[in-house]
């Protein structure tokens, strides 16, 4: 490139990529834009033209390009730019000096000079606001800089449900997914097994996950509605949870039960309780959204939105870079958001890994004859869309032909009560003892344990978290 180059480029006079300076007099403010440069578009530094574009030069010597490549050591991350001279005819010994640098791309970890971010805002260097230049830190090294792996200095053990962090383990143990020599570990052991703990302190995935009062983190919320018709207009219910990941799917699930139709299957004598819409399919849709929300924001959140033609679950974040709404439902590799807390909903079994959750939904859906579920997203939040089927009102009970229904097996088949029913939907994630009769309003005495849990794990629809050990003090159960 040569002098009459550099008049086509800064015909256009200074903009998003451009910046002149007089002198290196200016070498700070100069040094301020290359670093916006690189934070932003890319650009051209050029000492040696005034800002209305007359090309003067200076006298280079030795000096003055040590004084460049020095304060060019003060942009972090480091890198190697070359210095460039551009003789001027009409000057002799007058030369521009020219510094060219490519643009961030995605992931790229911001720049500093002297300790401080810039970037562009049209042809003005400007300071990068906090929040964006922890953001742009976040994408360059998730591992070390996602809000999951932050160690506040407010999170201590005793503001963690401690029995909530045992039945998770035990599930994982049951599951397989977990040693079984986990259930004798302490709290804090089983901490630092799930990646939770750094330098003596708890990270914030452990508070995502088993947080008391979520008091301190209002990014902990479930919102739920369902609307009249098919569009968000009117309200017909409209409920607001706070709590850990545990508690809002517990109320996310029993917010859908709720509002969607459940419809009776006769399989001999006993009726199966099923909901239009997989239970399977939404729970996983919930648990995805739970665990792969953008945990950052405190005005992050995770919705769940109930029409008369659908169902739609969001949460805040956007889809991995690798993966669109179209190839989201194709065979892909897994890329959480948040892998300390996904790894840790592996272990103890609430969530699968290896990309197969879309697979399982859809194969769900498949099965129950409704629609492929639906992605959508628009860089602040995604969302999954469950058609719903339309019921035939009149008929809520399909009879199962091929079950045996002579008089012989009477005795051996359960025909459920309504709290017995009730008992199954509410354990669709571990529950105790105490908190299932509490749940059924019944008094927690033994003939209501044998009546109303006992019973149905006997009969296979209930599994204990500890099968080896009914009677443990951490025993809990589950919807088999």
């Amino acid at each position: 490139m040569d002098i009459d180059e550099i008049k086509e480029i800064i015909a256009k006079d200074e903009n998003r990529v451009l910046e002149l300076k007089k002198t290196t007099g200016e070498l700070i403010k100069g040094m301020q834009s290359l670093c916006a440069f690189l934070n932003t578009d890319g650009g051209w530094l050029f000492f040696g033209i005034t800002p209305d574009l007359k090309i003067l030069g200076q006298n280079v010597t030795d000096n003055t390009q040590r004084e460049i490549a020095h304060e060019m050591t003060k942009l972090e991350p480091a890198i190697s730019l070359p210095i460039q001279l551009f003789d001027i005819p009409e000057r002799p010994g007058f030369s521009v000096i020219g510094v060219h640098c490519d643009g961030a791309k995605f992931g790229d970890a911001p720049y500093t000079y002297d300790g401080r971010p810039y970037y562009k805002v049209e042809s003005t260097t400007v300071l990068m606001p906090r929040s964006m230049f922890e953001e742009r830190l976040r994408r360059s090294n998730p591992s070390r800089f996602a809000w999951e792996s932050q160690t506040p200095d407010n999170l201590h053990l005793e503001d963690l449900d401690e029995d909530r962090i045992k039945g998770a383990v035990a599930y994982g143990v049951d599951r397989g997914r977990m040693p079984a020599s986990a259930m004798t570990e302490s709290t804090w052991g089983l901490l630092d097994k799930f990646a939770m703990t750094e330098n003596g302190k708890i990270k914030n995935a452990a508070a995502a996950l088993f947080i008391k009062s979520p008091t301190a983190y209002p990014q902990f919320l479930l919102r739920m509605a369902r609307f009249q018709g098919i569009e968000k207009k009117v309200f017909i219910d409209n409920m607001r949870e706070k709590g850990n990941f545990y508690q809002l799917l517990d109320a996310g699930m029993a917010f859908l039960f709720k509002h969607l139709n459940q419809s009776g299957v006769i399989k001999g004598l006993r009726r199966e309780e099923r909901l239009e819409i997989p239970v399977e399919a939404l729970r996983e849709a919930l648990t995805n959204a739970l665990c792969h929300r953008l945990l950052d924001a405190p005005s992050g959140s995770v919705g769940i939105s109930v029409f008369d033609d659908r169902v739609e679950i969001e949460n805040t974040g956007h889809l991995p870079n690798e993966l669109t709404v179209e190839t989201i439902k194709q065979s892909h590799r897994s890329f959480p958001q948040n892998p300390i807390i996904a790894e840790a909903l592996f272990k103890t079994g609430f969530l699968e890994s290896w990309g197969t959750g879309v697979q399982r939904m859809m194969d769900a859906c498949k099965d129950a004859g409704l629609p492929e579920p639906e992605y959508g997203t628009d860089g602040l939040f995604v969302w999954i869309t469950f058609k719903r089927p339309r019921l035939d009102t009149n008929l809520d009970t399909i009879s199962d032909t091929s079950s045996d229904t002579s008089s012989d097996t009477i005795s051996d088949t359960l025909i459920l009560s309504a709290k017995q029913n009730e008992v199954l939907l509410y354990c669709m994630v571990e529950r105790s003892s105490r908190e299932i009769l509490n749940h059924i309003n019944v008094t927690y005495q033994n003939k209501n344990i044998q009546k109303f849990i006992n019973e149905l794990v006997d009969a296979g629809l209930l599994k204990r978290t500890i099968p080896d050990k009914p009677n443990s003090p951490l025993q809990k159960y589950i919807k088999a």
